[in-house]
């Protein structure tokens, strides 16, 4: 049984490596690459609420973070993207935990409320920091990668490869840090955080890894963004973006990494499917995903407990 739980992540990564040799077009490919983009910031928001139990508001600011951290090193000091990218996820997960420490012992409503407005001083940090971030009008002319001589460009197949195989990565050590001890320490903090201290769980410890891992892999999905769109603007990282990539978590299941994948690539290409029907499609997609939850609340992979976890093992 744990074999055949597992046989899904290669098959699925093989499938998704070769669609872009399919006959689609330049949008279609486009819209891919961005899907897969969100499906790796789901995973790490899915460390954090899935994992964890920490709600979070403000998932946006780690994203807005590692791709501001890009913009500048490869503007500035002329780094590559390829020391960018573990560079920003560094500064991202660093930033995270930073605002772990101060706010680590509130909880359920009123930590999301913390959050959120960790969200927004970020946003409005980066729109008034003119001279370091250009302010509203954003930075420009952000290096794109290169492997050798070839320039990735504008065109969209190389960073959805790119952004595959993050995802592949990300998939897989999400999937070892479940089962892992660690994993096991966050469920039974999720599932009663007082019961977990009394064993002699350092719940604070655990707590400041869960946002350190979800804000590393948010700032490495930031750079990707950074070096993709050649251009940074803080309007690309409001509240909205965090209400919608914990959407994708809750769409596809608490604690499950291959839900949270389904999710985001659910959120991210319905209302593309839906761009006929004009002013319609967002009430369309509205109502399928309120039918959705009616019908499955837990999610479509469910929802994670210390007893599937254990049984995962």
């Amino acid at each position: 049984m744990k074999k055949q739980r597992r046989d899904w992540m290669p098959w699925t990564f093989l499938i998704l490596a070769v669609l872009p040799f399919f006959p689609f077009n330049s949008y279609q490919i486009d819209v891919m690459a961005n899907a897969a983009l969100y499906a790796l910031l789901a995973l790490g928001l899915n460390v954090i609420v899935g994992f964890a139990g920490l709600l979070h508001l403000g998932y946006a600011a780690f994203f807005a973070i590692g791709a501001y951290a890009c913009a500048f090193l490869n503007l500035n000091l002329g780094y590559p993207f390829w020391i960018c990218l573990p560079v920003s996820a560094a500064v991202a997960g660093a930033a995270a935990v930073l605002l772990g420490l101060p706010v680590i012992r509130v909880r359920g409503d009123y930590l999301a409320i913390v959050t959120l407005g960790f969200g927004e001083i970020v946003r409005i940090v980066v729109t008034n920091l003119e001279p370091w971030t250009g302010g509203p009008n954003g930075l420009m002319g952000i290096g794109h990668p290169m492997i050798g001589r070839f320039n990735f460009g504008v065109d969209s197949r190389p960073y959805y490869w790119l952004l595959t195989a993050l995802l592949a990565l990300t998939a897989w050590i999400c999937s070892r840090l479940r089962r892992s001890r660690i994993g096991l320490a966050w469920a039974a903090m999720k599932e009663d955080e007082l019961a977990a201290g009394c064993l002699g769980m350092d719940t604070t410890r655990l707590k400041l890894m869960a946002l350190g891992v979800g804000g590393a892999v948010a700032g490495m999905a930031g750079s990707v963004f950074a070096a993709k769109q050649g251009t940074v603007t803080p309007d690309s990282f409001d509240f909205i973006v965090s209400v919608m990539i914990l959407s994708m978590v809750i769409l596809g299941g608490l604690g499950s990494v291959r839900g949270a994948i389904v999710g985001a690539v659910i959120l991210s290409i319905t209302p593309e499917l839906l761009r006929e029907f004009a002013v319609y499609r967002m009430l369309i997609f509205g109502l399928l995903m309120i039918v959705l939850m009616r019908v499955r609340p837990q999610g479509l992979f469910g929802a994670s407990s210390l007893k599937r976890v254990l049984h995962a093992r």
